[in-house]
């Protein structure tokens, strides 16, 4: 059986923390909308790795898991939101951008960018 690094073990024992803090704390925000143990379920769920951690949870999935969500918004926060454009990004099934190198800056007439 091959040999694991210190480092790999150390890493090991930082993400299972890293995940159980989560997990608790997911499980105290829930509590203050659901009972005790639908809560602690569904921090198990959204702590175990179904999705990753920038997958959106559309309100349709949030509510069929059994979250108190609601799509009503004001108009002066519709409007308000239409202030600040944000760049639409299209994920072909979800996940993390992998960049096989460091991004670099690119560098356009007038200076950096």
């Amino acid at each position: 059986m091959g040999r694991i690094d210190d480092q790999t073990l150390v890493l090991a024992d930082v993400g299972r923390k890293a995940i159980a803090q989560v997990k608790q704390a997911a499980s105290e925000l829930l509590e203050r909308r659901l009972p005790a143990e639908q809560a602690r379920a569904l921090a198990e769920k959204l702590t175990a790795g179904t999705w990753t951690h920038d997958y959106p949870i559309w309100a349709s999935t949030a509510k069929s898991l059994g979250l108190p969500v609601s799509t009503d918004m004001p108009n002066g926060v519709l409007e308000l939101m239409t202030l600040y454009p944000q760049p639409v990004r299209m994920q072909s099934g979800g996940g993390v951008e992998y960049l096989p190198v460091p991004r670099q800056k690119e560098v356009r007439q007038g200076g950096l960018s």
